[in-house]
């Protein structure tokens, strides 16, 4: 069911709280601790109603406490502080600027690029803005942080789709219902990218049979790094392509492969645009996470076949390979985007003759004949490839080894480069106030680490119930049947967390093979256990559905539900309180599944141990101390047995 459109009406600050609003419009509140407080300093139960959004924050709050805090010098002192800090963060030479002076004064001078456009189909920078589904945009969020922090110039580019991902509650029986919320962009932290005459910008991307696809852009400020939005839900496009941004991963392939096209070819001329009209650096190197945006080059070819040296086909591929990253994060096949060629030819035949259609369907050729591979595009289309860790680059080097064919499956040119994650965002206060770790062996003892581990696990049970309350309730549990709730899981019990997407290779209900062993762990009388679970399906996927189902159905049981619960709606929030609060991180994909995954590095960045099969980032970086690795059976064929 389509999400009704919801508008939302910002309020208007007093002169002295300007600067307040500047601070809201530039999501570095989503990792600076100084200004997160600021904000609840405003009106600290507005703030916690409105779950921890600065935008909904000034929307509630009273024009009567706008006016005490303009007369408030101490609160204005610490605005001004934080307006000033912010100011110097955006301007002040970071890592990537002094790298740049050192190389410079060395006898070698070694160019640097002055922008980089980084592409993906999915950002997970806050839960404030739902654009993410899991690792692979929780990935690209921590990137544009990160390099915020350091001061590489990127400039992110993706879609802003009206209705996210999708929320997930839960029915009577356990299984997953899906809800649409509408998102109102003006009542995001965003900002409408405008042309030089004031009006929205506009970019346009051409489909079959002279139908135009348009996109207005909105800008979200991650620090110091533009990201661009693309969004189709504009008033000249007809129903279906005002559609097109409505939802992450939704739709049937004419409806995917339009998102792509926008993200792609749309990004490519948004960027042209949005640098025309700022001053921007063009960027030099064009970085796209997966195949979801790999007609990115396309439009590149077209750029260099019809304008400037006006270039032949082959020497424009070789300019554009020569400037272009592909990070695969996919260890099956089956997890490519593939399209039937013909929808391809039909898409891209008024290109002709600057661009050969056959040399473009070439480039996404496989060994079906009617397939177009994305993956194979975006490989073909890049000078530089790598994989998401060491063994996902031995396993992407063995999946595309075709497309070098004489070459062995070690000479296939694509790396490995471990992802990682943005601490700032993920590691809990209490952590980053006990300064550098450099000094913890000296100043902090075992007893010390307990009374820490205590705390974020008190913290973590204290949401965990009140998530369970409300979870019962839109189930259609009555109050008075929620006592148990109270004192459901304790802060002195180990706790385990297992939390991802849900398909079925990641394994979830791998711990009910042997429900009754599960069940004696949780109620053991002297060393028990308590477990959190949370994880969405794909909407599509009924299989994953029915795992979660299956996982519900034995949280609910009365005799173990103090000690077991599943979550619903995993997101960034109830995140934060997983990786500060369980002692232990649990994983058990089908090696080698996983191609990275991440959330156990968030886990032991907060004191967390991983016990998980040796797959993704955890292969690489186990050592027999930091944790436990379950053993795998490689050549067991049986899923559950392997």
């Amino acid at each position: 069911m389509k999400a009704l459109r919801r508008l939302t009406v910002r309020a208007a600050l007093p002169a002295e709280l300007t600067a307040l609003g500047e601070l809201v419009m530039n999501l570095r509140w989503s990792w600076d601790r100084s200004t997160h407080d600021l904000f609840e300093k405003v009106d600290p139960k507005v703030w916690q109603a409105c779950a921890g959004d600065p935008v909904r924050l000034l929307g509630q709050v009273s024009s009567q406490r706008l006016s005490e805090l303009a007369a408030d010098s101490a609160f204005l002192d610490r605005l001004h502080a934080a307006a000033d800090d912010l100011r110097d963060y955006l301007s002040g030479p970071r890592w990537y600027q002094s790298v740049i002076d050192q190389t410079q004064d060395g006898a070698a001078q070694i160019s640097w690029p002055a922008a980089i456009a980084y592409f993906s189909p999915e950002f997970g920078i806050t839960e404030v803005l739902p654009q993410y589904s899991g690792g692979l945009g929780i990935l690209a969020g921590d990137h544009l942080k990160a390099a915020s922090d350091l001061g590489v110039p990127l400039l992110g580019v993706g879609l802003l789709y009206r209705s996210g991902y999708f929320s997930q509650s839960l029915s009577a029986d356990g299984w997953q219902l899906e809800h649409y919320p509408a998102l109102d962009p003006h009542g995001l932290p965003l900002a409408l990218a405008r042309a030089q005459d004031g009006t929205a910008l506009r970019v346009t991307v051409e489909l079959p049979e002279g139908a135009r696809l348009s996109a207005q852009v909105w800008i979200a400020q991650v620090g110091r790094i533009p990201l661009l939005l693309l969004d189709s839900d504009v008033e000249e496009n007809g129903a279906a392509e005002r559609g097109v941004t409505d939802r992450l991963y939704g739709g049937g392939e004419d409806h995917r492969l339009r998102q792509e096209l926008l993200l792609g070819i749309g990004g490519v001329r948004a960027i042209r645009a949005y640098c025309s009209i700022t001053g921007h650096p063009e960027p030099e190197v064009f970085h796209t996470n997966e195949g979801h945006a790999g007609f990115l080059g396309i439009e590149r070819i077209r750029e260099l076949t019809e304008h400037g040296p006006k270039l032949g086909f082959a020497e424009a591929l070789e300019a554009v390979r020569a400037g272009t990253v592909f990070t695969t994060h996919t260890p099956v096949p089956a997890g490519i985007d593939r399209f039937p060629r013909s929808l391809i030819k039909a898409q891209f035949a008024d290109l002709e003759p600057a661009i050969p259609v056959e040399r473009l369907l070439a480039l996404g050729a496989e060994d079906d004949a009617d397939k177009f591979n994305m993956a194979h595009m975006g490989l073909r289309l890049s000078g530089r490839a790598n994989g998401v860790s060491q063994l996902h680059g031995q396993v992407s080097r063995e999946m595309f080894s075709s497309l070098w064919p004489g070459f062995d499956d070690d000479e296939v040119p694509i790396s490995s480069i471990t992802n990682g994650v943005h601490d700032p965002t993920w590691v809990a206060r209490e952590i980053q106030q006990l300064g550098e770790p450099s000094s913890w062996p000296e100043t902090f003892d075992g007893q010390q680490l307990w009374k820490l581990r205590r705390n974020l696990r008190g913290q973590l049970i204290t949401e965990i119930r009140r998530r369970l309350r409300a979870s019962a309730a839109a189930r259609g549990t009555h109050p008075a049947e929620l006592a148990w709730v109270d004192s459901a899981f304790d802060p002195e019990t180990l706790t385990i967390g297992f939390a991802r997407r849900v398909p079925s290779y990641k394994r979830l209900t791998l711990m009910l093979r042997d429900p009754e062993r599960l069940r004696a762990l949780l109620l053991d009388p002297q060393r028990p256990l308590q477990m959190v679970i949370a994880g969405k399906s794909h909407p599509a996927d009924e299989g994953g559905k029915k795992l979660i189902q299956d996982m519900v159905r034995f949280t609910d049981d009365a005799e173990v539900r103090h000690r077991i619960a599943f979550l619903p709606d995993y997101d960034i929030g109830m995140a934060r309180y997983l990786y500060w609060g369980c002692d232990v991180w649990l994983n058990n994909p089908l090696r080698p599944l996983e191609a990275c995954g991440t959330s156990g590095m968030k886990s032991a960045l907060n004191g967390g141990l991983n016990l998980s099969i040796r797959d993704g980032w955890w292969d690489e970086m186990y050592d027999g101390q930091n944790g436990w690795a379950i053993p795998t059976a490689d050549g067991v064929d049986d899923p559950i047995r392997r």
